[in-house]
């Protein structure tokens, strides 16, 4: 009796909730109507594609198309992990990102609490709008006023070397200077952008802290120590983790666009090699798309890992994480 009481009340109560379901969706059309472009965008370009994972653990032949190719298990990974590039990929790939992350991830925090402290909103609206504009400048454009300004023939740097004596140094070809010309060239493009976050946090904390501060005889510099940066604590781990977990994306446009012959053992990134190995980047190269998706789908795991494992410490030690 009691079984067929709870199928009674289930069956009776599975229409009421669609029918509140519609209703609701009637009531509030309009934000459903907003959220279809990005679940569409989601869809399309972020799920569909993942009907290709399975190139990795294939030889792909064309006439045969995706299911109808062999399995050939991790085949494409063995060959990566043990190709000869493998090392110097790694190590240049982790390398440019815990630089770029080391270096670049404190400047935001430290522009938007310095321009969040600063009284005058003329100053202050002037040096956003200057921080900002490099995020909008192209890739391209970025990159080529990096090499203007590098050139050592013409270039602003050279023209200083020349005016002391000194023969001017083609940086953009030297290894050892690469990472330090992409990750500053970066810093310089989107530490600006990257305050916005940081500012909204900042506009989130109650004001009433900063003014009893201040009749406690608080300086600007200890309200910042004691009030702004606890404030925006959770903000800073939330994106240190976020960031964290895209540690071995490093960006191909600029990469591939700063390169060259010379400076290839300490630009060549996993972003690269897959455009240049696994599809056919390189003259002469036959795309190998299976192999270019193993690679790929590598660098995902170990993103995700990575992602996993500072949401987890970032949990145990402040009790601050994505999920």
């Amino acid at each position: 009796m009691k079984k067929r009481s709870l199928a009674h009340n289930n069956a009776t109560t599975s229409p009421v909730k669609k029918n509140k379901i519609l209703k609701e969706i009637r009531n509030n059309y309009q934000l459903f109507l907003l959220i279809l472009p990005p679940l569409a965008y989601i869809i399309i370009f972020k799920y569909i594609p993942m009907y290709g994972v399975q190139l990795a653990f294939k030889d792909f032949v064309a006439t045969k198309g995706i299911f109808g190719s062999p399995w050939v298990g991790l085949k494409h990974f063995d060959r990566f992990v043990n190709s000869y590039f493998f090392p110097r990929v790694m190590k240049n790939t982790i390398g440019v990102s815990l630089y770029g992350l080391i270096a670049g991830f404190p400047f935001p925090i430290l522009l938007a609490l310095a321009l969040n402290s600063t009284r005058n909103k003329l100053y202050r609206k002037t040096v956003q709008m200057s921080t900002y504009l490099p995020h909008f400048i192209s890739t391209v454009t970025m990159v080529g006023m990096v090499m203007q300004f590098l050139n050592p023939r013409f270039g602003m740097l050279a023209e200083v070397a020349k005016f002391f004596g000194k023969e001017p140094l083609n940086y953009i070809g030297i290894p050892k200077y690469f990472k330090s010309i992409y990750v500053w060239s970066n810093i310089w493009q989107d530490t600006g952008w990257g305050t916005i976050i940081y500012l909204a946090a900042l506009s989130a904390i109650d004001p009433s802290l900063q003014e009893a501060a201040i009749v406690d005889g608080a300086g600007r510099f200890k309200r910042i120590i004691h009030i702004d940066i606890p404030g925006i604590l959770p903000t800073i781990v939330i994106m240190l983790i976020l960031r964290s977990g895209r540690i071995m994306n490093v960006g191909f446009e600029n990469i591939f666009l700063l390169q060259n012959q010379l400076n290839l053992p300490a630009s060549e990134v996993i972003s690269t090699y897959v455009y240049k190995v696994g599809l056919g980047g390189d003259k002469g190269m036959i795309p190998n798309f299976p192999f270019a998706t193993a690679v790929d789908l590598f660098n995902s795991v170990i993103n995700i890992s990575l992602l996993l494992s500072m949401n987890w410490i970032s949990k145990r030690l402040t009790d601050s994480s994505l999920w």
